[in-house]
């Protein structure tokens, strides 16, 4: 597997900073939430970074590439799409699920897939499947989280490792997230780093977060610390990376801050120059017998991109390579599937904990579930907290929401059941904000929210508001 091109020290793009990261010195790339963008009606602000020669990678983070279901078509044009109009020399992705089929549930968030055979047979075989359809290479990143599966058969050293040798996908390795790893599931990061093939490194995440009760959050709303910090050193002591960006998504801080941090990840990329040691570890842990070689991924050259050409030797493997994709998965999709929907279904809709995961870790994740979907449906919704009267009013009325309706349908939908399960119960009690809300409601769903029969009527259905 060829090197991928150098892209620098960059930092994830987000409008609240747009004016801050056209003027951070010496900033090489960006990257941006793929959800976040339009194809058609680009941010100027992206525009003007551009224009001057600065990369852009898409950030996808609602594919669900580790769930139990094929990708979703549309989600994977669309992926396309913005990896097109950007000029992106690749597109990235994450290791997780984020939602079931059966029962139709959204976790609003990334979740840790299982380390087992079927798990990685049914990722492997949804990476080919998006590797297919995306017009540039894929990269996977490892998430960070909160609890471990029962029952996982493979390290994540092995697991990322056949990952990368039976589809060719690229990584995205998180520093922070071994970092939040280690501190949540007990995992060592240079067992980790030791165990991954680090020749299909794309380029590596860094970001901040906090330990509260002995939990380590992933918030990307606090400064990098230096724990963080000294696990990009340990991966820089491996392997030069291509590229290393700062996370930050919340809790901005004032321009000056983010260029010290930049600052201080390039000092640490610098300064592990003179002591990279050759990274031959990784591909050597063994993978099954079919496995073929990590050359079974997109074969064209793209611009910009270290993606090899597919050499003889390649080509010959290929058909053994396709094969492997050929056979049944259906009987590893029903078993993860049916895992997956038992999980999600505890940290959503208040269902029994399955056996063998720690009960206080997903109480935990349940309560962290809630309280971002009251944060990101405020962030898209901002008059709903202003019509309940304030922060403290909104957020104890939607997390009473929240424990009796999953999320089924992304966050927008999020926003007007929430705002039409307060009006079919006359709530807010305030008259003038009531038609506020009734107002507002209408404006988005074009619609008048349904009274008490209906109420009682998807009660009797089992579709109770």
């Amino acid at each position: 597997m060829k090197p991928m091109a150098h892209l620098g020290v960059g930092i994830g793009w987000r409008p609240e900073i747009a004016e801050a990261v056209e003027r951070l010195p010496g900033l090489d790339w960006v990257e941006v939430v793929a959800e976040n963008v339009c194809p058609g009606h680009l941010p100027e602000a992206l525009l003007r970074l551009r224009e001057r020669g600065t990369r852009v990678v898409p950030h996808g983070v609602s594919l669900g590439l580790g769930g139990a279901d094929r990708p979703d078509p549309e989600k994977l044009a669309a992926l396309g799409e913005r990896a097109v109009a950007l000029g992106a020399p690749l597109v990235t992705e994450h290791i997780a699920f984020v939602r079931t089929s059966s029962p139709v549930l959204e976790a609003g968030h990334l979740l840790p897939v299982p380390r087992t055979r079927d798990a990685l047979d049914v990722l492997c075989e949804n990476v080919r499947i998006a590797q297919d359809a995306l017009p540039v290479p894929l990269a996977l990143e490892n998430i960070a989280a909160l609890f471990s599966w029962p029952g996982e058969e493979l390290t994540e050293g092995q697991f990322l490792t056949e990952l990368v040798e039976r589809t060719g996908v690229r990584l995205l390795i998180d520093v922070a997230n071994l970092h939040t790893n280690r501190v949540n599931r007990g995992e060592d990061p240079a067992a980790v780093l030791d165990g991954i093939p680090l020749e299909a490194l794309a380029y590596v995440h860094v970001a901040g977060g906090v330990e509260r009760g002995g939990v380590w959050h992933d918030t990307h709303a606090h400064p990098v610390p230096p724990v963080v910090l000294d696990l990009l050193a340990e991966l820089r002591s491996r392997v030069d990376p291509p590229g290393v960006l700062l996370e930050r998504d919340d809790d901005f801080p004032p321009e000056q801050e983010l260029a010290g941090e930049l600052a201080a990840i390039r000092a640490v990329v610098t300064a592990g120059a003179a002591t990279t040691r050759p990274a031959t570890a990784g591909l050597a842990t063994p993978g099954p017998a079919t496995a073929g070689p990590a050359t079974a991924g997109p074969a064209t050259e793209v611009p910009g991109v270290g993606v090899p050409e597919a050499a003889p030797e390649a080509a010959a493997q290929e058909p053994a390579a396709e094969a492997e994709f050929l056979g049944d998965t259906e009987p590893a999709r029903t078993r993860v599937a049916l895992g997956q929907a038992a999980l999600l279904s505890a940290l959503v809709a208040g269902t029994p904990v399955p056996e063998g995961f720690d009960r206080l870790r997903i109480r935990v994740q349940a309560r962290a579930l809630a309280a971002k979907r009251a944060d990101v449906v405020a962030r898209l919704a901002p008059e709903l907290p202003g019509i309940l009267g304030g922060r403290n009013p909104y957020r104890e009325a939607f997390l009473a929401y929240a424990k009796g309706r999953p999320m089924t349908a992304g966050y927008r939908r999020d926003a007007l059941d929430f705002a039409e399960h307060l009006l079919i119960r006359d709530l807010p009690a305030d008259p003038a904000a009531r038609r506020r809300l009734t107002a507002w409601w209408r404006d988005r769903a074009g619609a008048r929210p349904p009274g008490r029969i209906v109420r009682w009527a998807r009660t009797l259905v089992g579709r109770a508001a």
